[in-house]
């Protein structure tokens, strides 16, 4: 075992040698300690984000693994590591912070009166477990406490529900229950043991879902979260109470034995739906053996970055260091390792924090709530958000990333279909825009104050009433999967067609409620009432739905033969044939593409007449039309009046897709400058929250639309892109091939295509 242990100890160095050389320029160093958790660098793996950093000469951390939802839907943090150093090398002149971008861990060093010690945070990418090494010239004492203001039941201030399904409408002085915190033996034993009855059982009784109640998946119901924190020779030293920024806790800190150059400290955590907490703990032991080997550990996690940073990449204006292009391809792969913390998630990496989130009153001074805060929920996802986190992961080549998100929507197609069938008896999967872990709208947004007879599967709500196509741009994702990989997507076709089979059936049953008739004259659907995002409401042929409807049935039925029968080919053809055209107006006699036929009001501020060009591609550099979508995005006076780089907006994408060049680098790299925060991939809140995951998601997309496009065969590279800005990529592209560019001073300078027969379809567009 000593031999095998030596190889994989080699092995590993040979690992982080390579990595490092590639890329530690985009590493993040600090030779500051921190005020607070605001001024924190983000560290994770697998399912595990952490927020790590020093404050005051201690080294803290908050801890967050996926899925951990509580009664009422919140995300809660697994709670606060604090760890303390004697004689403590943090009090001295000399310190150091650092992120290791490409090997995925943070380390922190210190000296002070000739001690020296480096601290090393990482998590296991295949194992819930995170872990603190601790290195010392000399022997030195170590505490580490675990923290959690969760120790009782808290009375939550009101506003705190907006980070659960709640929102406004919780009942009155709403409870977080307390979580079970104990030593056991010499660990901290935390876990939150949700009861049977949770939000899940008041939104199905609210939405007259009680028939089918026990049909319905319930990911809430007895579900455990929590784990342990334990070190190698630390035993428990006792209990303290105090406050952090403005909330009150209690710790349960453990201490080293003895004095010692090495100390190692292991965060395990473990989530699960158990009929009794004793089940729960048997599978935490499961975790800790899997994650007993912690050499082995390190290194395959180590293997999986380097292949991860080796599927793509972006690189701009290498030969200046910090100038602001060169901060815009930093930005990217920093956002790029945000997102892989939550790789192999059970849930989907949430927009707005994702389990980046820190005390809320850095983001804003008035919510002095919990650390478990966050605007917009935490079970609860909002589609249009949630789309623009996870399409640049197409290009980066990250389909295990992906995963998360697709399997989100798996779990809860049945759901949707007894939604269709409980309220309207026809088939297809009704899927809302904002809706919950378990495919119900939100209890909140459904409506409060909802008309006796009012339809009982639609909200009563201004912004969301109709919208019901965001479903459609995750079917896309899994149409690209076989499209860029070859993978067979079998299991992922009857899911698709349940989402095109919900609007087929609807509105022809919409029709019949209004008159005899269920198509209009030209045997076309009547999509109405409908919604152009939140934007333009009770809208008549959504164009936005329409592009969707007309695209993922197009790619439906050009599957090969061995996805679909005759049978179901025919039938999604004659569906193809039943799907209005898109719609057109003019703004100065100049042709553009309309956001719906008619419209009664506009409510937000998106602009879906330009959803034909992303993320439907219908419209785009080498198709047709071009010029009639570059017109709506110039002329069009809602879309010009909308048009901003904050948050999740849209618009730099739109303009790389268009190529225009000039306008896509000014709003992509706006989205993409430094943000205001300390670590400089933390933007926000934008409209969401803080770290914003799809203000980043965003300006990822934008920056690979302006570097490489595809039309059928066709591969257009730097379709907008300034050529007097260096860059260096490497992308996906469809039918399994990757492409490596570099610009230099105007010059294409390295091109490889893999397979090498694609270079054929290679089209260079520098302008």
């Amino acid at each position: 075992m000593k031999y095998i242990i030596i190889f994989y100890v080699l092995l590993f160095v040979s690992v982080a040698i390579n990595t490092k050389a590639q890329n530690s320029k985009y590493n993040i160093v600090w030779n500051s300690q921190s005020n607070n958790a605001s001024e924190s660098m983000p560290c994770g793996g697998g399912d595990i984000g952490m927020n790590v950093w020093v404050e005051n000469g201690e080294l803290l951390i908050y801890a967050a693994k996926s899925g951990s939802f509580n009664e009422d839907n919140a995300l809660m943090k697994a709670g606060r590591i604090r760890v303390k150093l004697s004689p403590n090398p943090f009090d001295g002149k000399f310190f150091k912070q650092e992120l290791h971008l490409q090997q995925g861990y943070v380390t922190v060093e210190g000296e002070s009166n000739g001690v020296k010690a480096t601290v090393k945070i990482w998590a296991n990418v295949f194992s819930s477990a995170a872990h603190i090494d601790i290195a010392a010239n000399k022997k030195i004492v170590a505490e580490a406490a675990y923290e959690s203001w969760r120790y009782q039941d808290r009375i939550i201030k009101a506003r705190e529900n907006f980070a659960n399904s709640y929102k406004w409408a919780a009942p009155k002085n709403n409870v977080y229950k307390k979580d079970s915190i104990d030593f056991n033996s010499n660990e901290v034993l935390f876990y939150h043991y949700n009861t049977a009855q949770t939000i899940f059982d008041v939104t199905v009784a609210q939405q007259a879902m009680e028939p089918v109640k026990d049909q319905l998946y319930n990911p809430l119901g007895k579900l455990a979260f929590g784990g342990s924190f334990s070190g190698k020779n630390f035993i428990p030293a006792g209990t303290y109470e105090g406050e952090y920024v403005n909330t009150n806790f209690k710790g349960w800190k453990l201490k080293s034995t003895a004095a010692s150059k090495n100390h190692s400290l292991n965060l395990l955590l473990h989530t699960a739906q158990v009929e009794d907490i004793n089940a729960w703990k048997k599978s935490l032991d499961s975790v800790k053996k899997k994650s007993a080997n912690v050499v082995i550990a390190f290194y395959n996690t180590q293997l999986w970055w380097k292949n991860f940073w080796n599927r793509s990449f972006i690189e701009i204006d290498n030969a200046h260091v910090n100038s602001k292009a060169w901060e815009v391809g930093r930005n990217f792969q920093l956002f790029r390792y945000m997102l892989a913390i939550n790789a192999r998630g059970e849930w989907p990496t949430k927009f707005n924090g994702g389990l980046l989130t820190v005390d809320p009153v850095f983001t804003d001074t008035s919510n002095k709530l919990t650390p478990d805060y966050r605007n917009w929920g935490g079970g609860l996802h909002t589609m249009q958000n949630q789309r623009l986190v996870y399409f640049p992961m197409i290009k980066n080549g990250d389909w295990d990333l992906l995963l998360p998100q697709l399997n989100f929507y798996f779990r809860i197609l049945k759901n949707a279909e007894l939604r269709s069938k409980v309220y309207w008896n026809h088939g297809g999967a009704c899927f809302t825009e904002q809706m919950e872990n378990f495919g119900l709208p939100n209890f909140a947004e459904y409506g409060q104050k909802r008309p006796a007879n009012f339809d009982k599967g639609v909200e009563y709500n201004a912004w969301l009433e109709y919208e019901w196509d965001t479903v459609l741009e995750f079917c896309l994702m899994m149409l690209q999967e076989n499209e860029y990989t070859g993978k067979d997507i079998s299991d992922k076709i009857p899911f698709i067609e349940s989402c095109l089979q919900f609007f087929d059936e609807h509105y022809q049953y919409l029709a019949k409620q209004r008159g005899i008739k269920a198509l209009d004259e030209k045997g076309k659907l009547v999509l109405y009432p409908g919604s152009g995002a939140e934007t333009f409401k009770m809208a008549y042929n959504s164009t936005s739905t329409i592009a969707a409807l007309q695209t993922i049935a197009k790619r439906l039925v050009a599957l090969p033969p061995n996805f679909l029968t005759e049978e179901k080919r025919k039938q999604w053809q004659l569906f193809l044939q039943r799907i209005p055209d898109l719609n057109y107006t003019q703004f100065d006699g100049r042709t553009t593409i309309a956001p719906a036929k008619t419209w009664e009001r506009i409510n937000n501020v998106e602009s879906p007449q330009l959803y034909p060009v992303f993320p439907w591609g219908i419209f785009g550099v080498g198709k047709p039309g071009l010029d009639t979508a570059i017109n709506t995005f110039l002329y069009d006076t809602n879309v010009v009046k909308f048009k901003s780089h904050v948050g999740w907006k849209q618009d730099n994408i739109f303009a790389a897709r268009l190529g225009l060049t000039d306008e896509a680098w000014k709003l992509t790299s706006l989205k993409l400058q430094n943000s205001e925060r300390r670590f400089p991939a933390f933007w926000g809140p934008g409209f969401d929250w803080v770290p914003d995951h799809n203000w980043g998601g965003s300006g990822m997309i934008g920056l690979q639309e302006m570097l490489l496009q595809t039309a059928g065969n066709k591969i257009f590279l730097f379709p907008a892109w300034p050529k007097n800005i260096d860059v260096h990529f490497k992308l996906h592209a469809p039918y399994n091939t990757t492409v490596e560019a570099e610009i230099i001073n105007g010059n294409l300078v390295t091109l490889k295509v893999m397979p090498a027969e694609r270079m054929k379809d290679i089209n260079v567009l520098l302008k």
